[in-house]
């Protein structure tokens, strides 16, 4: 698939070819979909509680006697029926996080791309050198590229300037490309690539070795995995 390549005047300089393994695959929107619901569920916290009627001070004398009050029954103003009382069926504290394979991760993510490259919601710039880490050069560089709405500015490694300057920009967000995910690209309109990330990202999930009859994705060193630790992006 041919990309045209921008400099940071907006002005279409060159075309990049990139690889259809990556950039032209089919959308399968039920991986996608799994892959955004696990994400979004690794992020939640889990530490709503609600008291239950043991854990609601007071309510230690039995209201009234059981008969002859004309009344209902009961045993404790902490009842959950009771104004102040527990509460049924509550949220306690609990683990959102669930394990999506590797190989489906990086799926949804190529996915993703390369329904941003065929809408033409994907741009791809020469390089981000005159970023300054204020919020005017980037700005000025949205402006020169066109870029109206909410947008992914994705680097080929961490890049504090290009982090600073978008930092105060509304739907702006900014990602080095081995943090790259499905939920992030579908959140964000229009998605910004370095050529250098864009190269990166086929050496990625391109680059494969045979290893037992099985394919196995293979990252250049020193990049940072999936989970924190040296190896793959995701």
């Amino acid at each position: 698939m041919d990309i045209p390549v921008k400099n940071q005047d907006g002005e279409t300089i060159d075309a990049i070819a990139l690889d259809d393994a990556v950039f032209d695959v089919p959308m399968n929107q039920t991986l996608v979909h799994q892959a955004v619901v696990i994400y979004q569920g690794n992020k939640r916290q889990g530490t709503h509680d609600t008291k239950t009627r043991s854990q609601v001070s007071g309510g230690g004398r039995k209201p009234w006697i059981q008969k002859h009050t004309g009344r209902a029954r009961q045993g404790s103003t902490r009842s959950p029926q009771w104004r102040h009382g527990g509460v049924v069926f509550g949220p306690h504290p609990r683990d959102y996080r669930k394990a999506l394979p590797k190989r489906m991760r990086r799926q949804a993510v190529k996915c993703v791309l390369s329904e941003k490259a065929r809408r033409g919601n994907l741009v791809c710039i020469d390089s981000m050198d005159r970023q300054d880490g204020k919020t005017k050069s980037m700005v000025s560089l949205l402006a020169n590229l066109g870029v109206t709405g909410s947008a992914l500015v994705v680097t080929d490694g961490p890049d504090g300037a290009v982090a600073r300057g978008a930092h105060n920009i509304k739907g702006i967000w900014t990602l080095p490309l081995n943090q790259l995910n499905a939920n992030d690209l579908l959140k964000r309109e229009i998605l910004i690539m370095t050529v250098a990330a864009a190269r990166k990202a086929e050496t990625f999930w391109t680059a494969e070795i045979n290893r037992g009859g099985r394919r196995v994705g293979v990252a250049p060193e020193g990049t940072a995995s999936e989970d924190g630790g040296e190896g793959e992006a995701e």
